[in-house]
């Protein structure tokens, strides 16, 4: 079970924006999560919590195919992201680095900055805490269950390796 505050954004933001290419020299997770948002929200960074969840409209991650994005994202503390629809480069690097990610209209819509949501991801509910509304997100497939709940695809390949 997932649970956090709610930040959230318009449609088509790029890669750029949740990590501006200036940045892509650093050489840990870490000091990437330090720059996230950076340019399209500046508190970002400082007071996104550990557990919070971005909620975005469409085309979130569009722009380049950098894994950086959702590295940031997830090293940020960001528990996961809901949109309406993802790019879907985005949407494979998320699943491959373990930063579970949702397609869901509904909660778009009927979700506002700095409410609460609680999330289950094996059922694909999200519980808006604030208003009492219940959505219901795209079921993963269950080999994309397995990789986000290994953590991502390099560790999902190592325990299938050590089998």
């Amino acid at each position: 079970m997932l649970k956090g505050k709610v930040w959230k954004y318009r449609a088509n933001v790029d890669t750029d924006a949740i990590i501006p290419a200036r940045y892509l020299n650093l050489s840990t997770a870490e000091e990437l999560a330090r720059h996230c948002m950076e340019d399209m929200d500046p508190a970002f960074a400082q007071e996104v919590q550990p557990g919070d969840i971005i909620v975005a409209t469409t085309n979130f991650g569009c722009g380049s195919s950098r894994e950086h994005a959702p590295l940031a994202i997830r090293e940020a503390g960001v528990s996961c992201v809901i949109a309406e629809t993802f790019a879907r480069i985005f949407y494979r690097n998320a699943i491959n680095i373990g930063l579970p990610i949702l397609e869901c209209p509904e909660a778009v819509t009927g979700t506002e900055a700095g409410q609460t949501l609680e999330v289950e991801l094996e059922t694909g509910t999200i519980r808006n805490l604030d208003t009492g509304q219940v959505f219901q997100a795209a079921l993963y497939p269950p080999f994309m269950v397995d990789i986000i709940s290994a953590g991502g695809l390099i560790e999902f390949t190592r325990r299938e390796l050590m089998k």
